[in-house]
C-alpha cells in the first residue's frame, strides 16, 4: 500500500455498528462496505473501480441506499484491505484522515439542474462537506450525525428527519434552518445564502460543547435543552444576525414529490434531461454498474446520480438521445416507470443476510410484487425485518413489520405521526398481506 493510501487509512476507523469505508462491519451474508458519496454523485471511471472490486473482493452485490450512498455486500473474509485500497485508489475516500463518518449531508439529485430552484446550492453544500472533513472536533460526530441542504427542488427528499437542516426560501437569498426535522417543519430562524457554511460549523461547535457523551444525536440534546435556548447560544456566537421576523417563521417548505424520480424529466437547463431508474429492491449488480457507467458516458456527462429513495438519474441527456437511453436503462434491468410495483416497495435484507431480521423480506418482496401485478393496487409498503427499520429514515405509507415466524404486522401511516401508524393487522403471511393490499 502506497504513502497516500496509508495515510487515509490512518487513524483506524472508531468502533461502530454503522458500516463505513474504512470501517467494514459483519453480516450473515459476509462484510459490509459503505461508500459516502459527495452530494450522491459518482463519475463513470468510480462506477466501474466499484463494480470491479465488488466482483474481486465481496459477492457483487451493490446496494443503494436511503442516503444517496451505496454499499457493498458480501466482503470475503482476508478481502477487506484491497478492497478498500482500491476504493481509496478510486477517490472514493474522505478528504482527511479520520473523517469518513461525518459526511453525512443529502441534497437533491437534481441540485444545480433542477428549474423549481432560485439558486444553485452546490457551492454551498462543496463548502460544507469540505467544513465537515476540515475541523477534526467534527470527526467525533456520530456516524448517523446528518445534515440536510435543500435547494428548493422539486426533486427533493423531504421527509427524512436530519440533526441540522437548511431549506431555500423564496427569492434565493436566504436559507431557513431548524433543528432534529425535516425541511417542512417550522424554521427556526434563517440565515443568507452565503453564511450558510459558517452557521454549519457554529452549530455542530456548539453541540459538541452542550451535548452529554450518550447525546450522539441533536433530539438527544433537545430532549433537555429548549430550541429557542440553542438558538439564543448560537447567536451569540456569529457575527451576523439570523432574521427571525414572520417572513421565515410563517414559512414552510411545500411538499414535492413523494415517490422516486422515474423517466423522463426536463432540465432547467434547455435540451436537457434527467432520466430515472430504480433498481429492484435497491440492489444492482457488477454488472449493472459497469453498463450504467458506460451509458453516463455515451448518452449523458458521464456521471451518474443516486437518490434517497434507492434510485438512480443519468443527468445531461441530449433530448435526441434521452428515449433510447431510457430504454436502455430498462434493458439493463432497472424499472423505469412507476407502474412497476417494485417501484413503490422497500425492503432490507432481512433475514438472509442479517441476524436481527425475522423474515426473508426481499424475497417476501418480490412475492408481494408478483401479487400486486395481477391488479392495479400499486401502494408504496416498507417490508422491515425488525423494529430498527434500517431501510426507510422515514414513514412510508404502509409498513410491514416482521413478526416471529416470519409473519408480519401491517400499519398505516397517520397524520400525528407518531410510530409506524395505526396497526391495521397484527399477524399476517405475505400472501395474507396482499390480499390486504390489493
Amino acid at each position: 500500500m502506497d504513502d497516500t493510501l496509508g495515510s487515509v487509512l490512518s487513524p483506524a476507523p472508531r468502533p461502530s455498528a454503522c458500516p463505513g469505508l474504512l470501517r467494514i462491519v459483519p453480516a450473515l451474508d459476509g462484510g459490509i462496505c459503505r461508500i459516502k458519496l459527495a452530494c450522491g454523485c459518482l463519475e463513470a471511471d468510480q462506477a466501474h473501480a466499484i463494480g470491479e472490486a465488488a466482483s474481486r473482493h465481496a459477492s457483487g452485490v451493490i446496494e443503494l441506499t436511503n442516503r444517496s450512498n451505496l454499499q457493498l455486500r458480501g466482503v470475503r473474509t482476508g478481502h477487506e484491505a484491497p478492497l478498500i485500497a482500491a476504493l481509496l485508489a478510486a477517490g472514493l475516500g474522505p478528504s482527511t484522515p479520520g473523517a469518513d463518518d461525518v459526511r453525512n449531508l443529502l441534497v437533491s439529485p437534481a441540485m444545480g439542474l433542477d428549474a423549481n430552484s432560485e439558486a444553485d446550492v452546490a457551492a454551498v453544500a462543496k463548502a460544507i462537506l469540505e467544513l465537515l472533513q476540515a475541523r477534526p472536533a467534527f470527526h467525533s460526530l456520530s456516524p448517523k450525525f446528518a445534515l440536510q441542504l435543500d435547494g428548493g427542488e422539486r426533486l427533493a427528499m423531504l421527509d427524512h428527519p436530519h440533526d441540522l437542516w437548511l431549506a431555500l426560501m423564496p427569492g434565493g437569498t436566504r436559507l431557513a434552518f431548524g433543528l432534529a426535522g425535516c425541511p417542512t417543519d417550522a424554521p427556526l430562524a434563517a440565515v443568507p445564502l452565503e453564511q450558510a457554511p459558517a452557521l454549519v460549523e457554529a452549530a455542530l461547535a456548539l453541540f459538541l460543547e452542550l451535548a452529554q457523551p450518550e447525546q450522539t444525536r441533536m433530539r438527544h440534546l433537545l430532549a433537555n435543552l429548549p430550541k429557542e435556548t440553542f438558538l439564543d447560544c448560537l447567536q451569540s456566537q456569529l457575527a451576523f444576525a439570523l432574521p427571525r421576523d414572520p417572513a421565515v417563521l410563517n414559512w414552510r417548505r411545500a411538499r414535492t414529490m413523494t415517490t422516486a424520480p422515474l423517466g423522463i424529466l426536463a432540465q432547467r437547463q434547455p435540451g436537457l434531461f434527467l432520466l430515472g431508474a430504480m433498481p429492484t429492491l435497491s440492489r444492482l449488480d457488477s454488472s449493472q454498474l459497469h453498463a450504467l457507467a458506460e451509458l453516463a458516458r455515451s448518452r449523458g456527462d458521464g456521471t451518474l446520480r443516486f437518490t434517497p429513495w434507492q434510485s438512480l438519474m443519468l443527468p445531461n441527456v441530449a433530448q435526441a438521445h434521452a428515449a433510447k437511453a431510457l430504454r436502455q436503462l430498462g434493458m439493463i434491468g432497472l424499472h423505469i416507470d412507476d407502474s412497476e410495483p417494485l417501484t413503490g416497495l422497500i425492503a432490507c435484507t432481512g433475514s438472509a443476510g442479517c441476524a436481527k431480521g425475522l423474515a426473508d423480506t426481499k424475497a417476501d418482496a418480490l412475492r408481494l410484487a408478483h401479487r400486486l401485478h395481477q391488479g392495479t393496487a400499486r401502494p408504496q409498503v416498507h417490508l422491515s425485518g425488525c423494529p430498527r427499520s434500517c431501510a426507510a429514515a422515514h414513514v412510508a405509507p404502509l409498513t410491514l413489520l416482521a413478526r416471529p415466524g416470519g409473519r408480519y404486522q401491517l400499519y398505516q401511516r397517520t397524520a400525528s405521526g407518531a410510530g409506524l401508524g395505526r396497526l391495521l393487522a397484527d399477524s399476517l403471511s405475505i400472501d395474507e398481506a396482499a390480499d390486504r393490499l390489493t
